[in-house]
């Protein structure tokens, strides 16, 4: 029995691989698809508008935002993560149904959606009413300096007046409730998975075996908290605007907020 591990650049292997997207298949994205609805309203966006999907995955989320009406450039680090997005984009076939009622969306317009395969640290060819990374698709940099450099790639790919929405995990939160161990079963294939927090960043091992090789894979993400954010808000040139605390929009309480979701905005000029 063989087995496979990897140890450097942990999310640009893992991320690539069919078991993360195995692994968490059951994402609530019904709640997904009524957060973004609730952000392009929160932000006055028109239907003009361009945003840019940074560490958009398959692309689900982004062809969500496409039906809601918006020019969408996704874009992620996984080769195989964007091919998908684009034969589901090609052949039509994305199950947008699962996240809201499909007749509240409009058909997909592939005119004004594409996907590229890009790294977050360094700046897109061209500028967006808004940017978005979504759902914690930040922090797990290898050198903590490409934080900083991830932001003020964002900030060179807004226009004038553009907005920026970081959505990350309220960390001091996820630190206090860490689970050490659980297992988790899909697929027939049994994710065991153990988690620790040293060294100010969280880590998650995970271990499984399918169709006779073993596997381990660790992901690792910084405890970054609102300081932190600050701090690279401001070498970068952004301002923050907003904080929520849930994918409702409710105010950010560092004690008891699920999510830590900032709102930052390019200066007019």
């Amino acid at each position: 029995m063989s087995t496979a591990s990897q140890t450097d650049h942990w999310y640009a292997n893992w991320f690539d691989t069919p078991y993360y997207h195995i692994l968490y298949r059951d994402r609530d994205y019904q709640e997904a698809g009524a957060f973004m609805r609730r952000l392009t309203q929160r932000l006055e966006l028109s239907m003009t508008s361009h945003i840019m999907d940074l560490a958009c995955g398959r692309g689900r989320h982004s062809m969500y935002l496409n039906r809601l009406g918006y020019r969408v450039t996704g874009v992620d680090l996984s080769p195989s993560s964007i091919a998908f997005a684009k034969a589901q984009l090609e052949n039509n076939t994305i199950a947008i149904s699962s996240i809201e009622n499909e007749e509240s969306l409009l058909p997909l317009d592939a005119s004004r959606i594409n996907f590229e395969v890009h790294n977050m640290t360094v700046a897109y060819d061209g500028q967006f009413d808004a940017v978005f990374n979504l759902f914690t698709s930040f922090g797990y940099f290898d050198d903590v300096a490409d934080n900083v450099s991830t932001i003020k790639a964002i900030h060179a790919n807004l226009k004038s007046g553009g907005y920026g929405v970081i959505d990350f995990m309220n960390a001091p939160q996820v630190v206090k409730n860490l689970v050490p161990f659980n297992e988790k079963t899909v697929d027939e294939i049994t994710f065991k998975q153990s988690r620790r927090f040293e060294n100010g960043q969280i880590y998650k091992d995970i271990k499984f075996t399918d169709q006779e090789r073993n596997y381990h894979f660790t992901e690792r993400v910084s405890a970054l908290e609102l300081a932190d954010f600050i701090d690279y808000f401001e070498k970068a040139g952004l301002e923050l605007v907003d904080i929520y605390g849930d994918y409702h929009l409710n105010d950010y309480d560092v004690n008891s907020s699920e999510r830590l979701i900032m709102i930052v905005r390019k200066s007019i000029h």
